[in-house]
């Protein structure tokens, strides 16, 4: 019985930071889809930091790249170029690299100011995984908390390099980039399967084209709007994606 609410609590952290990944890190904080309330960007980040090691200012640095570089030969993880096999299994590999090249955040993230904390603790991942791994043993005991740990590191590294690697490659493209659209992954990862719509309108806070769609990352979103914990900027998949077209197709001003 331990064993299996251990790898219930190992399956909800993992969710719980899928949600904090695509809300905060994802829509908030790399693509200004939406400002989230400081109290609420502060425990997101701070969960981020135990639950994943993760530093905010790199991993949306590392995600602009992307963006900025998709498919060419900068961009951290293609895997038009590496193959969807490589992404998936090594994506977080591939993230360090990029994150620990200095030229990668003073580049695409100027915007984004190191505060103290950052200084003194949330930059220092090792120390943020130590404190949530001692946490988990601490309440569920040393098997069970270290079985808690396996089943969230497995489930989040594994979702987030199918992100990467198979809405990449598989699924439907609606627009018209190298994303694709795969569902059952966007009911894995709060509305991140949808990859193909993101592609389309990265400024959109809402990733899901319909309301029957399961984007639960924009379902947080909207509750926390209505609680004035969060400010949408845009949340219209098909307008800025047309809006995007027309630009490229009028060309640069004459």
């Amino acid at each position: 019985m331990q064993i299996v609410i251990a790898i219930a609590v190992g399956l909800g952290l993992t969710q719980l930071a899928n949600l904090a990944t695509t809300v905060y890190l994802h829509r908030d904080l790399a693509h200004k889809a939406v400002q989230l309330h400081r109290g609420l960007r502060s425990t997101f980040k701070v969960f981020l930091w135990a639950a994943t090691g993760i530093s905010a200012r790199q991993w949306a640095a590392v995600h602009r790249k992307h963006h900025a570089y998709t498919d060419a030969p900068e961009d951290p993880h293609s895997p038009a170029r590496l193959g969807w096999r490589r992404v998936l299994l090594t994506n977080a590999v591939l993230y360090r690299r990029s994150a620990r090249d200095p030229r990668t955040t003073e580049r695409y993230a100027k915007d984004i100011p190191v505060t103290a904390p950052d200084r003194w603790l949330l930059n220092r991942g090792i120390i943020g995984l130590a404190l949530g791994i001692a946490v988990l043993v601490w309440w569920l005991g040393w098997v069970p908390g270290l079985v808690a740990v396996a089943v969230h590191t497995v489930g989040y590294i594994g979702l987030g390099g199918s992100v990467n690697g198979v809405a990449h490659t598989f699924g439907r493209r609606p627009f018209e980039n190298s994303a694709t659209n795969v569902t059952w992954l966007a009911w894995l990862t709060c509305g991140e399967g949808y990859h193909n719509n993101h592609h389309a309108a990265p400024t959109s806070a809402r990733f899901a084209r319909r309301w029957y769609q399961f984007d639960l990352g924009w379902w947080f979103i909207s509750a926390a709007s209505r609680l004035q914990l969060a400010q949408i900027r845009h949340a219209d998949v098909d307008s800025l994606a047309a809006r995007a077209t027309a630009s490229v197709q009028a060309g640069p001003p004459s």
